[in-house]
Formats: C-alpha cells, sequence, structure tokens
C-alpha cells in the first residue's frame, strides 16, 4: 500500500458537524487537523443528501490536500472520485471489498467491516481473502455515534481476532474507545484505534488528537524500555 497507517486516525461523523456556518466550520477544522499531524481521516455520513456529501468532501479535501492526508469516504464508492478522495470504507450491506476495488482501480484504499461476527467471535467468513487494504473490528466497547446490530467485544476480541488473522494484516479497532483504553486495545493487536466521538465531541479537536498521539507514544516508550 506504500502508507504507514496510523496509530490513531478520526473519524469525522456528519452528526458533529454544525449546520450554520458549516463550510466554514471544516475548512478551519481540516486545517487544523493537519496541522495537528492528521495523516489519515474518514469522513462518515449516513443521513446526508449526495450533494452534502460532496460539499463536505470537497472542502475536506482542500483543507487537507494530497498526498499528505488520506481522506476516506464512508460507503459512497460513487462519490470518491467526484471528491478526489484517496479511498472508501465498505460494510455489510454496502458494495463489496471486491467491487469497490473493481470501481476504483489498485491505487485507492479499500477498507471494509472485518468482524467479528456475534456467532463465534471470528471474522466474517472469507472476508480476508477480499481485495481491502484495511479490515475494521469492533465495536470495542458501546458507541452511539455509529448504529451497529454487533454487540461491543471488549480487549479479549481485538486481542482473539489479531491472533486468528495474519501478523501484517492492519486491523482499525474503533467503536467508544477512549484515550484511557486506547492504549490496551493497541497492545491487544489492533494495528490503529479509529476515533470519533472523543475527538470531535471535544471543545479543540486538533488540541485532542496532539493529545491522544503524545500519550500513545510514551505508551510506546515505556514499553519499550521494559522489554
Amino acid at each position: 500500500m506504500g502508507f504507514g497507517f496510523p496509530r490513531v486516525y478520526p473519524i469525522l461523523d456528519a452528526s458533529t458537524i454544525p449546520a450554520e456556518s458549516r463550510a466554514e466550520f471544516l475548512l478551519r477544522l481540516g486545517g487544523e487537523l493537519g496541522e495537528a499531524g492528521v495523516t489519515l481521516l474518514e469522513y462518515r455520513n449516513k443521513t446526508g443528501r449526495d450533494t452534502e456529501i460532496l460539499a463536505d468532501a470537497r472542502i475536506l479535501r482542500s483543507a487537507m490536500p494530497a498526498p499528505n492526508i488520506k481522506l476516506i469516504l464512508d460507503d459512497c464508492v460513487d462519490l470518491v472520485e467526484q471528491t478526489g478522495f484517496d479511498g472508501v470504507h465498505v460494510d455489510a450491506g454496502d458494495v463489496s471489498p471486491g467491487e469497490a476495488r473493481r470501481l476504483l482501480g489498485p491505487e485507492r484504499m479499500v477498507g471494509t467491516f472485518g468482524g467479528p461476527l456475534q456467532i463465534d467471535g471470528g471474522f466474517v467468513p472469507g472476508v480476508l481473502a477480499e481485495p481491502a487494504n484495511y479490515w475494521a473490528i469492533g465495536p470495542v466497547f458501546p458507541t452511539q455515534t455509529k448504529q451497529t446490530r454487533h454487540a461491543p467485544i471488549g480487549v479479549e476480541g481485538v486481542r482473539r481476532l489479531r491472533a486468528l488473522a495474519e501478523p501484517e494484516r492492519i486491523l482499525t479497532a474503533a467503536g467508544g474507545i477512549t484515550l484511557a483504553t486506547a492504549a490496551e486495545v493497541l497492545a491487544a493487536g489492533a494495528t490503529s484505534v479509529a476515533v470519533s466521538a472523543a475527538l470531535f465531541r471535544a471543545a479543540d479537536p486538533a488540541a485532542e488528537f496532539r493529545r491522544w498521539v503524545a500519550a500513545l507514544a510514551m505508551g510506546d516508550t515505556k514499553e519499550g524500555a521494559g522489554s
């Protein structure tokens, strides 16, 4: 893929974007997040019309330019080209990862829901054979920013899925993760933690992102010192 997946990346849910002065808010937010060191961001809008999604996405792209910052669009494979985004995340009920890859070509990123299934706690059957760049796992903890029928898997669920996957697989953990739990989720085997409410409901999302990066870097240092 030629891209170093960050240990933490934001998911900007449209529910956290104010209706008033929307464009100005997104332009400022995107610039501040870029300055804070964000290299990957997913934009998710489950209820908006295509016109709203395109307008938001184009502002984010202008504020967070390629190639230094990768932008992922949730669900809307057919809009990726128009937004200039770098990839798409597809879940069950959307187009398949294989179809997304066919439509977007080999250069763009494709992410998908990897699991677990409630029945046995394992990956969705066949999902690791799909032509995806990363597999989202969770929800790790209860979440209010995304509707899901899946029960929280906890840190042990992350550890179990990592054991079932090849070491090089990129597993992104999401769902109710806070700064207090992020290091434990990463230590259990997640490549990255995807964070929405904990960042975007903060008074200053960019400052909060910096705080996460600094805290997780300190955790790495402590782990290294003890090994």
